[in-house]
């Protein structure tokens, strides 16, 4: 699939297209010398890595809530996939019905049984359609409730996905008990006795990603976002005007260093150069390798775990 490119990653396209042109006289064997035109897309190729590299050292806080939007990085099932063996979906919330938002399962990870929970966003626009855009409905959170659950019950680890711009936000879902759902899946976490590791991937938004994201350890991607709001909803709220979402941006502090900074989260995972998009494979490897480090380092803890997460969660508002 050809790469997606973001409004401020112009001039690594120039070069990128500029590398497609001299391969494509590479293999139409034009009467430019053959080395003329390997040491040409040899300086492209190191400029195009430069200019990578410079832009992403110094991204804004806007610039880096369109890298965690963008279309072509790994989402819940990709994660599922590569990190969990023998997955098992499960569906269903046992009251009204089947919300496919909510990515939930068993399975093992290395040999570890784990339960599962995510939210996916669908790759293209019947996909998208299908899984509402990563939002899910109350049936989806009350679906992850049931896992929470399930998981306590059998001493499974729990380890979710969380890329969201926030819950469903329809007539319909309020209809059916959107705030209720949420609140019971925090209430939940914040009772259940295993371990629980949960990865911002991408968006990170309000109570919808809050709801299973109350973990012993919260990781995010290095140019993931997590915030109480999405940028375009802060601004209309506080500037009447959603094109202010930049500088509602910056005031949300909403990227992985400032809520390191912050003690929000207890890990930030490093992306490949350019963001998980460029590299999906290197970027769902990495991911693995943290999950199973930190869920070496739960199950190795000794203490009341119970306490201690809701401990960690009221130190926050003492905190901040």
């Amino acid at each position: 699939m050809e790469l997606q490119y973001l409004d401020f990653e112009k001039n690594i396209k120039d070069v990128s297209e500029r590398i497609e042109e001299m391969k494509a006289l590479r293999e139409r064997g034009d009467e430019l010398p053959e080395k003329h035109i390997e040491d040409e897309i040899e300086r492209l190729e190191l400029k195009q890595s430069r200019v990578l590299r410079r832009i992403y050292r110094s991204l804004e806080p806007w610039q880096k809530v369109q890298v965690s939007r963008h279309p072509q990085r790994p989402h819940a099932l990709d994660y599922v996939t590569h990190m969990v063996d023998n997955f098992q979906p499960l569906a269903g919330d046992k009251l009204y019905g089947e919300d496919p938002a909510m990515v939930a399962g068993i399975g093992f990870i290395d040999g570890m049984a784990v339960a599962v929970l995510g939210t996916e966003k669908g790759k293209n626009t019947r996909e998208r359609m299908k899984y509402s855009f990563g939002m899910p409905k109350p049936e989806g959170y009350r679906k992850a409730k049931r896992i929470m659950e399930m998981a306590h019950r059998f001493k499974l680890p729990l380890v979710t996905f969380v890329d969201t711009p926030g819950a469903f936000p329809g007539v319909e879902a309020e209809a059916r008990g959107q705030s209720e759902a949420i609140a019971s899946c925090i209430e939940q976490m914040l009772k259940i006795d295993v371990p629980v590791v949960s990865i911002i991937t991408g968006e990170g938004g309000s109570g919808g990603a809050i709801a299973i994201a109350v973990a012993d350890r919260v990781l995010m991607l290095e140019h993931s976002v997590y915030s109480v709001i999405s940028p375009e909803g802060c601004a209309s709220i506080l500037w009447r005007d959603a094109s202010s979402a930049p500088q509602a941006s910056e005031a949300l502090k909403m990227t992985s260093k400032d809520l390191m900074d912050l003690g929000v989260v207890d890990g930030v995972i490093k992306e490949p150069v350019g963001g998980a998009q460029r590299d999906p494979k290197l970027m769902l490897e990495r991911t693995k390798k943290a999950v199973k480090k930190h869920l070496k380092e739960l199950l190795a803890e000794e203490g009341p775990r119970v306490q201690m997460r809701r401990e960690k969660f009221l130190a926050l508002s003492r905190n901040l």
